[in-house]
């Protein structure tokens, strides 16, 4: 099967950015499971930088580097007016000797260019939104910082796909509440990379103390303050928090400042440790140097942090929402508790990281989970009987033109196209 896979952003991974990077090497396993299941797949990403190549093949599947919009790192706001011309791109490209049986769009941006590409097709659009707006503003509130239009273009999309992809119950209800019909949304849980998320091999030095590893961006969804406050009630151990900008920049970063206020003013500066941005590649050697991985995020729509840190064979603790729901069993591979009740948070990690009998039943049952429900090639297969699915069923899109968003464009200087 030809299966294009739709990423309006460039690949994060030369740059710090824990929530693009972990977007993006999802796309990435699943293509590579896909095409090692013999399917002709493509990888369409913005080009960025103009010194990179059009084209390059990875892991048995092809990127291609669509030249629309500055030829830089820019944010997802200022990729909106792009879309439009993304979509023409993918369609001329289609119109072509390939074009795909089936094409996957990949967050809210690349959704939209892919339905964009195929309306006058009978293409069928699968969507993955990886998050979603309007969950956001509701678990966020004021701190929700996405785009005006996004909420809109999302509800928009949902209108225009064959099918969406949800990546957690929590998730699947939420479509369904944006109009979505429930035959409409497929659950397909994400996967891990077993062959580096594993409980053998080196872990990252750590001194004498309990070790509590929190990993995400610093941001205030991130839900670390929680866990700093909760500190108070812990007792006598580390709390290591990875993630944000590198290192070296922790000094001039505002919420990594305003964390350090907040455990000087809970009395707890002692125990807490920012180490900045871990390369991915280097995150298994953190979750094997923890005792329990916390994982407090007041949104989480895949639960990737909890995933991996099962997979190491540490426990997880963590806010019952999204993805981290969905693969904690709650005293089975780890605790759950509610979501911003920080006294629960802080009693349940004390009595955890005391009771050690209970920490290695949890880690290895979490081992066990992971393996058998959440690795790419169960995520792959899935994906696979589903695109097989929407392309025996394919009809014309029926997408109205009022529904295709219609954005101001423009050439910016030093982009691609203007070059």
């Amino acid at each position: 099967m030809r299966v294009g896979l739709v990423c309006a952003h460039a690949d994060p991974t030369r740059r710090v950015d824990g929530s693009a990077v972990g977007t993006y090497q999802h796309i990435a396993k699943v293509a590579a499971e896909l095409a090692a299941r013999g399917h002709d797949v493509r990888v369409y990403e913005r080009r960025d930088d103009p010194n990179l190549p059009e084209t390059a093949t990875l892991d048995g599947y092809r990127v291609e580097r669509v030249p629309v919009g500055p030829a830089a790192s820019i944010s997802t706001a200022e990729l909106v007016p792009y879309v439009t011309r993304y979509g023409r791109w993918l369609a001329d490209r289609w119109a072509g000797d390939w074009a795909p049986e089936v094409v996957h769009g990949h967050y809210w941006i690349g959704g939209l260019a892919a339905a964009h590409a195929v309306r006058e097709t009978d293409i069928p659009v699968v969507q993955t939104f990886h998050s979603l707006g309007v969950e956001q503003l509701r678990h966020l509130g004021g701190r929700y910082d996405g785009p005006g239009e996004r909420i809109p273009l999302e509800r928009a999309l949902t209108r225009a796909v064959d099918v969406a992809v949800a990546q957690s119950n929590d998730e699947v209800d939420e479509l369904t509440r944006m109009g979505l019909q429930r035959t409409s949304v497929a659950m397909v849980p994400p996967g891990v990379d077993t062959e580096r998320f594993h409980p053998d091999g080196e872990a990252a030095p750590r001194d004498q103390r309990p070790r509590i590893l929190s990993v995400g961006g610093l941001t205030p969804g991130h839900g670390v303050e929680d866990l700093i406050r909760a500190m108070r009630l812990v007792g006598d151990a580390e709390l290591v928090i990875a993630g944000g900008p590198p290192a070296d920049e922790l000094a001039d970063h505002a919420e990594a400042r305003h964390l350090r206020e907040v455990a000087e003013r809970n009395g707890v500066a002692d125990q807490v440790k920012l180490v900045g941005a871990v390369p991915h590649e280097q995150m298994a050697t953190w979750y094997r140097s923890a005792d329990v991985v916390a994982c407090t995020p007041h949104y989480s729509s895949a639960g990737r942090v909890s995933l991996e840190a099962m997979a190491c064979g540490v426990p997880v603790v963590g806010y019952a929402l999204g993805g981290i729901a969905d693969s904690v069993v709650d005293e089975v591979t780890g605790r759950l508790v509610p979501p911003g009740d920080v006294r629960t948070l802080g009693v349940t990690l004390r009595r955890l990281l005391a009771d050690n009998a209970s920490r290695f039943a949890y880690g290895h049952a979490a081992v066990d989970r992971v393996r058998c429900s959440y690795t790419w090639d169960r995520t792959a297969g899935a994906l696979e009987r589903l695109y097989e699915r929407v392309v025996r069923r394919r009809r014309p899109v029926e997408i109205a033109v009022e529904e295709t968003p219609v954005v101001p464009e423009t050439v910016m200087p030093g982009s691609v196209e203007a070059a």
